[in-house]
């Protein structure tokens, strides 16, 4: 493809992400609105904080929160919930070209790189939380950013990416580790005969260290510590049965291109068997072609095994991260299966009627969960699961008690749920759940015996 036509399809690709975002419009999701409180506080002077006086980092998001702040302060707005939305929908349009530009360099395919880009660009998945403000779609811009700065031999960059990854979430260590890991066992391994000593990955390293650095001072100067206090208060307050996580992820890992929506649960149960064997076959295949995307193809399945170890409650948020990497694996899955093909004058075409097909199910079936009226909010197309009525139930009570009862930021509000109802009446929150109320987390964990059947959380006594 020349070189100009190939920039038109990158353009096309990323059009095609920006558009499946900006037309579904905000629906944002009640924990974003912590990160714009947040954010909001900045703005006006209160400092990093929830509550005002209170330094508690209570978001897992400080990258996030400080850009939506920034924002903010340069347009003299506080439009957040549409700063968020348009961030996520360039951060969603990079991914995409990165996916375009990863695929393409492995299989030397331009038409096979377009299948994950598209499928990434209308994913579900991806629109749901880029809508609904969260800051999941910049995490994994880093994240595949990173990937191709490793794969290009970009150390530099390398670190800058892993950094701004964990600024964002912090559970990106998730990526970051491995990748790292995987570069310096590369350069022991490959470089033996220079010292140990030049073969140790200080640029990236460094790179990393030096973004971190600020935040990391100020954090443990401002709140005592780096760490979202969000970690520790969701691992006391919520009670899980043990394969709760796991099965959570499972379900996810089945079901990457929502072919439940479309085939049921028999799809769901094949896909479960056929993806795991494709993503398989995809990390032999890469490690004989291109093994610096192997930590890509893995993550996934680090994610999984972490999740199910720790087992936290699975907000609809973390199922997010891990499938791009899946989705990816998947189709080189498939490509690994037939690409010898080629080789035969007589079966070549074989390969990109397999590929166009299976590229063109997996679109049908993510365009099936999407549906072009909600039963509330914006009535316009979007993924079926970027339901917020709850989101809007909160307003509507965070408003009221503003308007109607005298609720004024000096007032304290208990609620479990702290987003909207922190956001839109301006109280002084207590969160019963400990994020950034922590002096709550006292009183939990509490005993099972007071958590009703079925539930997994209850206000201690």
């Amino acid at each position: 493809m020349h070189r100009n036509a190939r920039y038109a399809l990158i353009a096309a690709l990323m059009l095609i992400a920006l558009a499946a975002r900006i037309i579904p419009t905000p629906r944002t999701i009640d924990d974003a609105f912590i990160t714009f409180r947040y954010s909001r506080n900045i703005v006006e002077g209160e400092g990093f904080v929830y509550n005002p006086g209170v330094h508690t980092l209570g978001t897992t998001t400080p990258l996030y929160t400080v850009l939506m702040a920034a924002i903010s302060a340069v347009t003299g707005a506080q439009d957040f919930q549409w700063y968020a939305l348009i961030v996520n929908a360039l951060a969603d349009a990079g991914t995409v070209a990165l996916l375009y530009l990863l695929m393409r360099r492995l299989t030397g395919s331009d038409w096979v790189g377009v299948i994950p880009a598209v499928l990434w660009a209308v994913s579900p998945m991806s629109v749901t939380f880029a809508v609904g403000g969260m800051e999941t779609s910049v995490t994994i811009l880093w994240m595949v950013a990173a990937t191709w700065c490793y794969v290009d031999k970009r150390d530099v960059w390398l670190g800058v990416f892993a950094a701004l990854g964990l600024l964002t979430r912090i559970d990106a260590a998730l990526w970051v580790g491995p990748l790292l890991a995987f570069q310096l066992f590369e350069r022991l391994w490959s470089n033996r005969a220079e010292s140990l000593l030049k073969r140790i990955p200080y640029r990236t390293w460094a790179t990393a260290a030096l973004v971190l650095l600020p935040w990391v001072v100020f954090s443990v100067g401002y709140f005592g510590t780096p760490l979202p206090n969000s970690l520790a208060a969701k691992s006391l307050a919520y009670r899980l049965p043990s394969e709760s996580a796991l099965v959570r992820m499972i379900q996810t890992y089945s079901n990457p291109f929502f072919e439940f929506d479309t085939f049921g649960a028999l799809g769901a149960m094949l896909g479960s068997v056929i993806y795991l064997a494709l993503s398989l076959m995809a990390m032999l295949y890469t490690a004989r072609r291109q093994p610096r995307l192997l930590p890509f193809l893995l993550y996934p399945w680090l994610y999984l095994l972490a999740f199910a170890v720790l087992n936290p409650l699975i907000f609809r948020w973390y199922m997010a991260p891990p499938l791009p990497a899946l989705m990816f694996g998947i189709v080189i899955g498939v490509w690994a299966l037939i690409e010898r093909l080629r080789e035969r004058e007589r079966l070549r075409v074989i390969v990109p009627v397999v590929m166009g097909a299976a590229g063109a199910v997996w679109l049908f079936t993510s365009l099936n969960a999407w549906t072009l009226t909600h039963d509330h909010g914006p009535q316009r197309p979007a993924p079926k699961m970027a339901f917020h009525l709850i989101e809007l139930y909160y307003q509507q009570i965070a408003e009221q008690l503003r308007d109607d009862y005298g609720v004024t930021p000096e007032t304290r509000v208990a609620s479990g749920d702290i987003g909207a109802v922190g956001y839109f009446s301006r109280a002084t929150i207590i969160d019963t759940v400990g994020l950034v109320t922590p002096e709550l987390s006292r009183y939990y964990p509490i005993p099972s015996e007071l958590i009703v059947d079925g539930q997994n959380y209850a206000i201690p006594p």
